[in-house]
């Protein structure tokens, strides 16, 4: 028998969260970390460099047994890695990664990956498009594209994780008219993820949770968290062999509230066991949602980045 992947427990609880800069979110991120004991933690737009992001981490980080990976820019992007399990063949960026506005030029802060409990296990911040047919829409569909060509290889033991852009489906938004001629929802887009999953990779909380309504992203203004209007762009797609390891796979709300939170809300997915059972689709669950008429409610900005 094989020996078990270094530092693995016997089950393996792994995160997505935008942190929408991660300096301003450490007396977040860390209480977190203590309160959910996460094993992999993907974070994506840290909005750091390599070297600022150890000076303001790693000693806290070490102190809670992570090792660390991060690709960064400064002051945008940003993608990394914290690990309990392992932090093995650490791959910043992927083959053939297009750069922006030049897409021969260094890939941007935008995908890391490592192999973290036995698995290849990616941070991705995918561009976001900001409008249909603009050099950024474009730039985003290649960027997709080549990732998907990066995953194929080694798809069944890959978990993807992070901020995707894209809203998978109608029903993970507050009201889907209310993007149409937006970036997000357009058919190249959602062709694009579809294109991981023809790998054989499941979404991993839409399959655990089939009918539930689901967010993971609530825009600041107007009052959006509170009435519950989001969005669910912050995705965990894994092989189906990993998939069939899931015992829970929920989006931690509370998270979300409080002061100088994230936009984003971290997205948990518990393989092997499930240390708070099988607790639902979003902790804890909205408790006022509003109910707005299709295409009575805007959105109070574009979705640029």
């Amino acid at each position: 028998m094989a020996a078990p992947p270094r530092g693995y427990r016997g089950r393996m609880r792994v995160v997505t969260w935008n942190v929408n800069s991660v300096k301003p979110r450490i007396p977040r991120l860390l209480p977190w970390l203590d309160e959910r004991e996460p094993d992999v933690v993907c974070l994506q737009e840290t909005k750091a460099t390599d070297e600022a992001f150890a000076a303001e981490l790693g000693e806290e980080l070490a102190a809670r047994g992570y090792e660390f990976a991060h690709f960064g820019q400064g002051q945008w992007n940003g993608v990394a890695i914290l690990s309990k399990v392992g932090l093995d063949d650490v791959r910043i960026a992927f083959p053939e990664a297009p750069g922006f506005p030049d897409p021969t030029a260094a890939p941007e802060g935008r995908a890391i990956s490592a192999v973290c409990g036995g698995l290849r296990i990616w941070s991705v911040y995918v561009p976001n498009g900001r409008e249909v047919d603009s050099d950024h829409y474009r730039y985003k569909l290649n960027w997709l594209s080549k990732l998907r060509s990066a995953v194929a290889d080694d798809a069944a033991q890959t978990m993807v994780c992070g901020d995707f852009n894209i809203i998978p489906a109608d029903r993970d938004v507050f009201d889907p008219t209310a993007l149409v001629g937006h970036t997000h929802v357009t058919d190249a887009e959602r062709a694009e993820l579809a294109g991981l999953l023809d790998l054989g990779m499941v979404d991993v909380q839409r399959a655990h949770w089939p009918q539930a309504q689901i967010y993971s992203y609530w825009d600041y203004r107007a009052g959006m968290f509170h009435k519950d209007l989001g969005m669910r762009i912050d995705l965990v797609v894994a092989g189906a062999p990993v998939a069939e390891r899931v015992q829970a796979a929920w989006v931690d709300r509370k998270a979300r509230k409080g002061t100088k939170p994230s936009d984003h809300a971290p997205v948990v997915v518990d393989l092997d066991t499930a240390p708070d059972g099988n607790v639902g689709p979003m902790v804890p669950p909205p408790s006022r949602p509003a109910k707005p008429a299709p295409g009575s409610v805007r959105l109070p900005h574009s979705i640029a980045d």
